[in-house]
């Protein structure tokens, strides 16, 4: 498991190998995760996928949810709800 997010957490670092490893799954399933729009790794110069500690926290979210037994369209509507509500406690924060 990924530590607590760091300052630098969004500084794509991780080949796809080991994101892979590091969410516990395979790399096709990153890679249809990235085709769903799941995910989205930077990519370098050359083409080659890139991922944060950011990404790697929401691929070990992805992987926890289909473990419980959603499909993909079950763990996208999560992850859709979980960042609504996350901006929705945002604002209230910011008014109070």
């Amino acid at each position: 498991m990924v530590h607590p997010r760091s300052p630098d957490a969004s500084r794509p670092v991780f080949a796809i190998s080991v994101a892979a490893e590091l969410a516990g799954t395979g790399i096709q399933n990153l890679r249809a995760y990235e085709r769903r729009g799941l995910v989205e790794p930077q990519r370098t110069a050359g083409g080659t996928r890139r991922y944060s500690q950011d990404d790697v926290i929401r691929l070990q979210r992805i992987t926890t949810l289909l473990a419980s037994g959603l499909n993909l369209a079950g763990v996208e509507a999560v992850l859709l709800l979980e960042a609504e509500n996350a901006e929705l406690r945002a604002r209230l924060r910011a008014r109070d």
